[in-house]
């Protein structure tokens, strides 16, 4: 055996509630006002929710702004939920919400908000890009699987919300057989699947796993790598999961950046993209990372794709842009020309990058920074940066 695991957690984990709520702030700031310049944090703990950072805006914004977004947020999450009482999950309508929000520093300012349009990198950093071609989603495989359970388990609770509650973790062990067939991308089974999800307490233990379980092997029903009998299902592993949500365990925005990027195939930069407008590159530099990794394999290139981008605050075009296949080039380009020639053809200034993706105007007919936040931030069908529009480009350089 060889394996490896990735795991993922729906809206409804108090972290991603962190998460989605600053990106409601970020959609309706930027809705205001498109040069908005956003980055604010929020901690939620027990009935009380804190948000605060710098904001820079020419809407006009009060406290009644912040604690709105933060309400809007968590009922479109699904809180509150009729099975629970208030001790055992949040009742939105009843946190305190604390509003520490300042003016952006004008240091900051000076340098991203250049002549001739031209935007800065709001910080210094490094994003990392990632395909495989190991799932149709160029994606890693132990988190595509575990990103399907989450949301067939959340849809599930969402509509079932007197038995079970949407904080819900899953966890996700493929077997690739060997080091070699990990190389490769080719895993041969799910050895294990982990899933955490609330019940009331009305509910025997013996009925919620067999009620999860159940919902589980029909989602992945006829998938070739899934035979129920092979493999170990642990799901409310403790043996009672009733108290949930913020009231249960902290949020913070920012602590889920390696479900909502790669499952740990994959570098990570180490700023979260939740809650920053598109000129804080941690945001707009790893989308661009992503959709120049995701070109690379569905060109042919190579069937795996590693790019990584540095910014330094200020300046609009990278310092550093970095290709690795990874041993898997199926081209006679070499890596390093790889790199030049991407760097040279396309700018990944914020700008550019801005532009490009429209993340200046989220709306619902493109996407909300909120619903990314929700799923994660790569790897879904419809984010802009997903989409694989220059393929031509990337074919013909590859010879």
């Amino acid at each position: 055996m060889y394996l490896f695991t990735s795991e993922s957690v729906s809206a409804g984990h108090p972290d991603k509630c962190a998460d989605v709520i600053a990106d409601t702030i970020v959609d309706r700031l930027l809705q205001l006002d498109p040069s908005s310049r956003v980055a604010t944090e929020v901690f939620l703990s027990g009935n009380h929710i804190v948000i605060g950072g710098e904001v820079k805006t020419t809407a006009s914004v009060d406290e009644g702004f912040y604690k709105t977004a933060a309400l809007d947020a968590l009922l479109s999450v699904g809180y509150p939920e009729r099975g629970f009482e208030r001790r055992e999950t949040v009742y939105p309508e009843e946190a305190e919400i604390r509003v520490m929000v300042s003016q952006q520093s004008m240091d900051i300012s000076i340098g991203v908000d250049q002549g001739g349009g031209e935007i800065g990198a709001g910080d210094q950093g490094m994003m990392f890009g990632f395909a495989s071609d190991e799932t149709p989603e160029l994606m890693p495989a132990a988190l595509v699987y575990a990103r399907k359970i989450r949301d067939a388990l959340y849809d599930y609770a969402r509509t079932h919300d007197d038995r079970f509650g949407i904080d819900i973790k899953t966890q996700v062990t493929l077997d690739y057989g060997t080091r070699e067939g990990f190389a490769r991308g080719e895993a041969q089974r799910i050895a294990a699947i982990v899933a955490a999800i609330p019940h009331c307490a009305a509910l025997c233990i013996d009925e919620v796993r067999e009620t999860i379980k159940t919902l589980i092997v029909r989602t992945l029903a006829g998938d070739p790598l899934f035979d129920a009998d092979k493999v170990d299902f642990f799901i409310d592993q403790t043996g009672r999961f009733v108290s949930h949500s913020f009231i249960a365990d902290s949020g913070l925005t920012g602590r889920k950046v390696v479900c909502d990027t790669y499952g740990g195939y994959a570098p990570i930069g180490g700023g979260s993209q939740s809650s920053k407008d598109y000129t804080k590159v941690d945001r707009s530099g790893l989308y661009a990372a992503r959709w120049l990794a995701k070109h690379i394999v569905a060109s042919g290139l190579a069937r795996k794709a590693q790019v990584q981008i540095a910014y330094v605050i200020g300046r609009s075009r990278p310092i550093s842009l970095t290709v690795d296949t990874l041993g898997t080039s199926l081209s006679s380009i070499g890596d390093e020309v790889l790199s030049e020639k991407i760097a040279e053809h396309f700018p990944l200034t914020p700008g550019w990058i801005t532009a490009k993706f429209a993340l200046d105007r989220p709306s619902g007919k493109t996407f909300l920074y909120a619903d990314v936040a929700a799923k994660g931030q790569v790897g879904y069908c419809g984010y802009p940066w997903e989409e694989l529009d220059e393929l031509a480009w990337f074919r013909n350089i590859g010879g």
